[in-house]
């Protein structure tokens, strides 16, 4: 007879099914992590080190088609 939490399926003695708790993959795991980071990064970080971009500035030091023909 096997013992308490097993039982026996053609002369092998198996472990009886628990509750249907799974682990979680690393992998998944992981991904989880880098799309929280990325997100992070790209949505929600800070700015300390963005600089807006300056205005372009406009010159004009001759007229279009001057001189051109």
């Amino acid at each position: 007879m096997p013992e308490p939490g097993f039982h026996t399926v053609r002369a092998h003695i198996r472990r009886n099914p628990g509750t249907a708790v799974k682990k979680t993959s690393p992998w998944i795991t992981g991904a989880v992590v880098v799309a929280a980071l990325w997100a992070w990064g790209h949505l929600g970080g800070s700015s300390q080190g963005a600089t807006p971009a300056p205005a372009p500035s406009v010159t004009v030091s001759a007229p279009v088609g001057a001189g051109h023909r």
